[in-house]
């Protein structure tokens, strides 16, 4: 799909605030999962700090 074909679909599904619901965030610790919602605020600020990287398909490949 183009990107004109993309804006011109975001655009025509943009939800109105009285139509959107809450998103709950959850995230494994310790070996299982919980809401962010419920961390400490310690745990909150780590969370934040976070990187987030996606591997690409040739260092896979390398890895392997």
């Amino acid at each position: 799909m183009k990107q004109s074909q993309l804006t011109q679909t975001a655009q025509a599904h943009k939800l109105q605030d009285h139509e959107r619901q809450r998103c709950e965030v959850w995230t494994r610790v310790m070996g299982y999962y919980r809401p962010v919602s419920q961390f400490n605020l310690g745990k909150k600020s780590e969370h934040k700090e976070r990187l987030h990287f996606k591997e690409s398909c040739q260092e896979q490949r390398k890895a392997g």
